[in-house]
């Protein structure tokens, strides 16, 4: 009984060895990177043949076409709650954002197909999500030209989508279809370690891979401190062993490592940005773009192996350190909505570069920088990885918005953002902010002109709420969303992304003869204002030549001015 078990296991993994795909990277000699349509079907071959695999159709894209996740367990279990009760580690990876960097897109497909052969050895206290192409609509439109300072593919989608949109800076104003799926997959996930991987742009040098992690001060908690002190520096170990070494992200172009970089401060409208709002170990695989389209898929490959391995070593871990954080963010107060270098503090890291030169331009005749590859170097340059928090805001014990505000709270519900309504009309004290100055770009970013330099003033206020308006308890695995995308001076909040800028606009207003008999009455009733008026016109002389604008200073200390204009319309609940 017992040979024929061993046999019929054989024969079986025989049978799987026999039906495993290779990819298009593999069959062109590492030429060619899998279109849509060849991807999505190497995945759903896999899990035909492996009851490992399961390939899940999720949300829809601006594409018309749904993504796709593909999870590897070795226990056939693909329930979420079922692994948080094992205590798996969830390693969340997301390829072709930009889909003409494809190197992740091929690399995964091999890493996968690996997994299900035995080639590579499957860790059992691990879950591996693959969200195989995140940008279906860039990745159709395939060319082989706009990516101009890179070294293959022959072939490879554009950056922009459907809607022309840069998806890597679409994860808290989710223009696209895609953000919103991405956000419920995030959720539903709620994965420990993320990986986006990309290729980058920028200054030459010998590394094929440069990693981009979410800064660990930025992170914070147990969290942030375990991913500086333990987990990056093993995937950097652990790309040393397998002879490739990589760098930190780097973030300079003018050939000149010498008064070294500052780390990428990466806002929650890039991908590694949102994670690390909810205390996930986040990074983005930059490979670099000067190198052989062969090279830089293979390092992606070699990557995400270190990052399972370190993974599997590390996962009880890291679950405890995320655990922590998670809990610690529920009673945190206090939450920066920003972050400065702090440059009292830095790392030597070697760095391995190419000297610069200048020689004549074949384009315009005079000198241009060029990098020497006869004169490579390697020597120790600053590397500045400390962050200090920046306009703290303290939380409230609540928010409250009205019902109106519908594509906020959408958003809200997506990213999981726990709330409940309010059973009957009521009228509540909160503290209401007035918006008092601010800067609008004057030239478009991915479909807005953002706001940004906001100056808010703040006062007690009883305002009336509706049956079914939205209250938000703090307190919540979500604060520090909430926070970053409430507030109205957080650089990335939602009234920076224009979702409030209907309240800067008033609605109603009057005529300058009709308002000057009521405004004369108003005045003769109230002399305090009518102080006020005299004071402001003998101290400002503008003020007391300008008809209207003396007439709008009285409006606007009067009953008809509408209490909606320029009132930010989410309300804090104090404690």
């Amino acid at each position: 009984m017992k040979k024929y078990l061993v046999f019929s296991f054989l024969l079986v993994r025989l049978t799987i060895v026999a039906q495993i795909p290779i990819t298009p990277f593999e069959s062109s000699m590492g030429k060619e990177s899998a279109n849509y349509q060849a991807c999505i079907a190497f995945y759903k071959q896999l899990a035909s043949i492996s009851a490992n695999v399961q390939l899940k159709t999720m949300g829809p894209t601006d594409a018309g076409l749904p993504l796709h996740l593909a999870l590897f367990s070795t226990d056939k279990q693909f329930n979420p709650s079922k692994w948080k009760e094992q205590e798996k580690l969830v390693i969340f990876i997301i390829n072709g954002i930009h889909p003409g960097e494809p190197d992740g897109i091929d690399a995964s497909m091999m890493l996968l197909r690996d997994l299900v052969s035995g080639k590579l050895k499957a860790p059992t206290n691990i879950v591996l999500a693959i969200l195989p192409i995140y940008n279906i609509g860039g990745s159709l439109n395939r060319n082989g030209f706009s990516r101009v300072n890179q070294d293959g593919p022959l072939a490879y989608g554009f950056r922009g989508n459907a809607q022309n949109l840069d998806l890597n800076r679409d994860f808290i104003k989710s223009d696209s279809k895609e953000a919103k799926s991405f956000a419920e997959i995030f959720q539903w996930l709620s994965p420990d370690i993320f990986l986006d991987n990309h290729v980058s742009d920028g200054a030459d040098y010998q590394y094929t891979m440069t990693l981009l992690t979410t800064q660990h001060n930025k992170l914070g908690g147990p969290i942030g401190q375990y991913l500086h002190e333990v987990f990056e520096p093993s995937l950097f170990k652990g790309m040393e062993a397998q002879k490739m070494t990589m760098t930190p992200y780097v973030n300079f172009e003018d050939g000149n490592p010498e008064k070294g970089w500052n780390y990428f401060y990466d806002p929650p409208r890039f991908s590694s940005g949102y994670a690390a709002l909810f205390q996930t170990m986040s990074f983005l695989s930059e490979t670099h773009m000067l190198k052989p389209f062969a090279d830089r898929v293979k390092s992606t490959y070699t990557l995400m192996q270190t990052l399972l391995e370190q993974g599997a070593i590390q996962a009880k871990a890291i679950k405890q350190a995320r655990k922590s954080a998670i809990e610690s963010v529920k009673k945190q107060e206090n939450f920066p909505l920003g972050f400065k270098t702090d440059t009292s503090k830095l790392q030597m890291i070697q760095f391995n570069g190419y000297e610069t030169g200048k020689k004549p331009s074949t384009v315009t005749g005079m000198p241009r920088m060029f990098y020497d590859h006869s004169k490579p170097f390697t020597k120790p340059v600053k590397f500045y990885n400390f962050a200090i928090p920046d306009k703290i805001i303290r939380k409230p014990a609540a928010y409250l918005i009205p019902q109106g505000w519908h594509a906020v709270i959408q958003l809200l519900k997506i990213n999981g953002v726990q709330f409940k309504t309010l059973e009957k009309d009521s009228i509540i004290e909160v503290s209401a902010y007035r918006i008092e100055d601010y800067k609008t770009s004057t030239r478009a970013y991915e479909k807005h002109y953002r706001h940004s330099d906001v100056k808010t003033s703040t006062s007690l206020q009883k305002i009336a709420f509706r049956k079914g308006d939205i209250i938000i308890p703090t307190g919540q695995a979500a604060d520090r969303f909430l926070v970053e995308t409430l507030e109205p001076t957080g650089d990335d909040g939602y009234f920076a992304w224009n979702f409030f800028d209907a309240i800067l606009q008033q609605k109603e207003g009057y005529s300058n003869y009709r308002w000057e008999d009521v405004a004369g009455d108003f005045l003769a009733s109230h002399p305090e204002l009518q102080q006020q008026l005299a004071d402001k016109k003998k101290a400002e002389p503008a003020f007391a030549a300008s008809v209207n604008a003396q007439l709008d200073f009285v409006y606007k200390k009067s009953p008809w001015y509408e209490p909606a204009h320029l009132r930010f319309p989410i309300y804090r609940l104090e404690k």
